[in-house]
C-alpha cells in the first residue's frame, strides 16, 4: 500500500475550478487550474479481482487528443479538447463546456503491473484497465535478542 500525503486545500482547489458557475463568473484564464491545464474531466474509479478500471468521463475528445502516462507509480491522463468554431449564421448564447488541456495524475498502488496498462476509448469515455499482480504476504522475520 502507498502512503499518500493529504492535502486538506486541494479538494476545495479541485471544487472551484471544476464549478466555477456556483461562486459567480470567474474569469478563467489558461493554466488557472493547480496542475496547468484549464480544466479536468470527471473520472470514476473502480476495482475488480483481477485490475482496476480508472473512467474519464471526455466528451468531444478523441482517442488521438487523449494521452495515457506512467512515472514512477504515477498514472497520468493528458490531451485538450478544442472548441468548435462558430459557424456564421450560429450565436452563442451560453457555453458550459470546458475546452483546453486537461490532465489527471493517480498515485498506483504498488500490486500492478505497470507494463500491462492499456486503455481504449468509446462514447466520450476513456477507459484505463490497470492489471493487479499478485504479491506475496511477507512473513514477518523474528530477530534473536542478545
Amino acid at each position: 500500500m502507498s502512503i499518500i500525503r493529504w492535502e486538506p486545500f486541494s479538494g476545495m482547489d479541485d471544487m472551484l475550478s471544476r464549478f466555477p458557475a456556483w461562486f459567480g463568473a470567474w474569469p478563467r484564464l489558461p493554466g488557472a487550474t493547480e496542475n496547468g491545464s484549464d480544466w479536468a474531466p470527471s473520472v470514476d474509479i473502480s476495482e475488480t479481482e483481477g485490475e482496476y478500471l480508472i473512467r474519464a468521463s471526455l466528451p468531444g475528445v478523441s482517442k488521438e487528443d487523449a494521452k495515457v502516462t506512467v512515472a514512477d507509480g504515477m498514472l497520468t491522463l493528458s490531451g485538450e479538447r478544442t472548441q468548435q468554431q462558430e459557424e456564421k449564421d450560429e450565436k452563442f448564447y451560453k457555453v458550459e463546456s470546458f475546452y483546453g488541456s486537461f490532465s489527471r495524475s493517480f498515485a498506483l498502488p504498488d500490486a500492478v503491473d505497470e507494463n500491462a496498462i492499456c486503455a481504449d476509448s468509446k462514447d466520450g469515455v476513456l477507459t484505463v484497465h490497470v492489471p493487479k499482480i499478485k504479491v506475496e504476504a511477507k512473513k514477518p522475520t523474528t530477530i534473536k535478542v542478545q
